[in-house]
């Protein structure tokens, strides 16, 4: 098997390899979300809770595109490993051709969003903001799926480190973009909310461009047939619908669940609104970057089982599981120690009772979070690893099943039983224990040895 990586075959330096450049990929990601609610943070609490809740709305209208598209990762992966890189370049096109053809839909889908605005019981103040932010990002999203897409070819064909650079590059303009547009520094009008999102359509913008002058190389055109590569494939099209729409619908359903979880905190009015954001942010720099390895696990996991090295595959596993749970401790050791400092990033310029009264349960929800934290790289490994053998369905099952599971029993316990966001959130965090436990036993049967590669 042809390969541009030089380490031990499904070693741990192979794992850093590939995903090292995607956590900080990941965490670039991270960076540019959470710098824009900080930046929201000092205008006030409420339009900090704004901006999660309208941001994560935009991101629910594209999660299925996202993770239909994200499954050409595996399939660019398996194409490499068996040697065909001229299919790289058509599974490429075939996922851009996707997220052109998805735009519209996601757009016709805004008066539905608003809709649910209006029920969630959310304080009008909120509401406000939530709205405006979420109207400017839905009209970018096509420039997020287009960048996913490039994305994707990269990471399956190894080649990550182009991929951390464009996001480097998105992190940059897109911190330096909003905080320009949203204090009006510069001569700039200050544009508050409006601001933050603008200047995240900016850095998308900018990550692409590096992509594109990358995808477009002389030597990447003739290795993986870009110039031929233009052309809608019917068969390789069919193949992606068929593996990536498990995975479309996994990420829809499962990121909806999350929604909903956020939504019920915050419909418990600002304070608690205000601990559930400054909670989930961290939870976002935690999580994110974490993604990193579930994408190095697939991309290697697609490539060794395109070169039918299924003996190589356990030995991946495991590297991603020392790369992961090294990352997991350290998140850990600060969210248990250090749960007020880390809600004083989120403190606003001027007095607001609201974050005040949010600090006891902001700093408990920080320490319990460590937790799920904990075992959250096992979690994405094994999610990784079934996606990249192509066992999208059953980790789309257990996926949904976990993930609405918890919201039902939120919202019975916050909602129903009228118990308190403390034990809301408890019931969130042990619930979540159960998703690695499942996607092992998943990943133990080996059923998935059974699935045929994309080549």
């Amino acid at each position: 098997m042809s390969s541009n990586v030089r380490f031990a075959e499904g070693g741990v330096r192979e794992m850093i390899y590939i995903a090292f450049p995607m956590l900080i990929s990941n965490a670039c990601e991270t960076v540019m979300v959470f710098t824009d609610r900080v930046f929201l943070s000092r205008l006030g609490s409420v339009q900090m809770s704004a901006a999660m809740s309208g941001g994560m709305s935009s991101f629910m209208l594209s999660v299925f595109f996202i993770g239909l598209i994200g499954y050409s990762t595996a399939m660019i992966a398996q194409f490499y490993g068996a040697g065909k890189k001229q299919m790289c370049g058509v599974s490429a096109f075939q996922s851009i051709i996707i997220a052109v053809l998805a735009y519209p839909l996601i757009l016709l889908s805004r008066p539905l969003i608003h809709y649910m605005f209006s029920k969630t019981g959310i304080d009008e103040a909120q509401l406000f903001y939530q709205r405006q932010y979420f109207d400017i990002l839905i009209f970018g999203s096509v420039l997020f799926l287009i960048r996913h897409s490039l994305s994707c070819f990269f990471s399956g064909i190894g080649k990550t480190g182009v991929v951390m650079f464009s996001s480097i590059g998105a992190m940059i303009m897109n911190v330096g973009a909003s905080w320009v547009l949203i204090f009006g520094h510069f001569g700039m009008p200050e544009m508050g909310m409006r601001g933050a999102a603008v200047g995240t359509i900016v850095g998308t913008a900018f990550g692409i461009s590096i992509l594109i002058l990358a995808y477009m190389r002389k030597s990447n055109v003739e290795a993986y047939g870009i110039k031929g590569s233009f052309r809608f494939d019917k068969a390789l099209t069919m193949k992606l619908m068929k593996f990536g729409t498990p995975a479309g619908v996994e990420f829809l359903l499962g990121f909806t669940a999350f929604t909903f979880i956020v939504l019920i905190f915050h419909a418990q009015g600002l304070a608690t609104a205000t601990a559930a954001t400054i909670m989930f942010n961290w939870d976002h720099v935690a999580f994110v970057p974490l993604l990193g390895v579930e994408i190095g696990v697939t991309s290697l996991v697609g490539r060794y089982i395109g070169a039918g090295r299924h003996d190589i595959v356990h030995k991946t596993v495991i590297s991603g599981l020392k790369l992961g749970t090294v990352y997991s401790v350290v998140v850990a050791f600060f969210f248990v120690f250090f749960p007020y400092q880390l809600t004083e990033f989120f403190r606003p310029d001027a007095v607001d009772p609201a974050f005040e009264s949010a600090v006891p349960l902001t700093a408990y929800m920080l320490r319990l979070a460590s937790v799920y934290v904990l075992v959250t790289a096992q979690m994405v490994v094994f999610m990784g690893a079934l996606r990249g053998a192509g066992d999208t369905f059953w980790a789309m099952i257990i996926s949904v099943g976990t993930n609405w599971s918890i919201t039902a029993a939120t919202y019975i316990i916050m909602n129903t039983l009228h118990f308190s966001a403390k034990a809301g959130w408890t019931s969130v965090v042990l619930l979540f224990l159960l998703f690695p436990v499942l996607l092992y036993a998943r990943y133990k049967s080996g059923r998935w040895k059974d699935i045929q590669p994309a080549t």
